[in-house]
């Protein structure tokens, strides 16, 4: 058996999950499920609790609800981002389209509609963790565009006119996947692929949801994008800024 001190192991089977909720049998539904799929879970009925037990307990990701009492699932989330990125699924009421946008502009990785299948969650937060092991960091840890716009890989943030705007995990790696294919057209199931996984390939909104906010933060004008541009009915590509810093048209 091993030491509780010892840190957790890389693989599936040791991360903990923090499920977030004010239903106990909500609780216990996903928790059953998620320990059957070898995962450790612990729990919280109210954002403030969940916040501190996020500080102290280290969670691997949380399930966070919407609806509940006093602290809402989106004042928690807003919280929460002010002081750590650990991958977050909102749970949200089914055709609530409003909560998942907001969700996810609050900084939530994924979203999940009630009601919904043990496995439905379980390859969610599969695919969340494994996201965010991602070790996405090229050799050249600052990447220069032009003079406006340059990339710090190792501390996945973007300078935009001289001045640093951090990014949140999900627009960093896709941000990286379309500089790494620069001048070349990436499809929406590409992006979906590298950057979500393979069990979004039909979640294409999710591509434009992110390309509009990693062009609110890197574009001079995002209504008239200078760097990623849209191939209509195909997917972005990124300016081919090699070429253009290298004097070639």
């Amino acid at each position: 058996m091993s030491n509780p001190q010892t840190p957790r192991s890389s693989a599936r089977d040791f991360k903990q999950v923090l499920v977030v909720d004010d239903e106990p049998r909500m609780i216990d539904f996903i928790r059953m499920n998620l320990e059957l799929e070898g995962f450790q879970v612990i729990s919280a009925n109210n954002g403030l609790d969940a916040l501190e037990m996020i500080r102290t307990k280290l969670p691997d990701l949380v399930v966070l609800d919407v609806m509940m009492p006093q602290l809402d699932g989106f004042e928690t989330l807003r919280m929460l981002r002010e002081f750590s990125s650990i991958p977050v699924i909102m749970l949200t009421a089914k055709g609530e389209e409003d909560d998942r946008v907001r969700g996810l502009e609050l900084g939530a990785d994924d979203y999940v509609t009630k009601p919904f299948s043990p496995r439905e969650l379980s390859s969610r937060v599969r695919a969340v963790l494994r996201r965010a092991e991602m070790p996405s960091t090229p050799s050249q840890a600052v990447l220069k565009v032009d003079d406006y716009l340059s990339v710090d890989f190792n501390q996945r943030e973007v300078i935009v006119g001289g001045e640093r705007v951090k990014l949140r995990p999900t627009e960093y790696r896709l941000l990286y996947h379309l500089i790494e294919n620069a001048g070349w057209t990436v499809t929406h199931e590409q992006l979906l692929a590298k950057v979500w996984g393979y069990e979004y390939r039909d979640e294409a909104h999710y591509v434009r949801l992110y390309v509009n906010y990693l062009r609110e933060k890197i574009e001079p004008d995002p209504s008239q994008p200078r760097y990623i541009l849209t191939e209509r009915g195909v997917g972005y590509r990124f300016v081919d800024f090699r070429n253009q810093n290298t004097g070639v048209s």
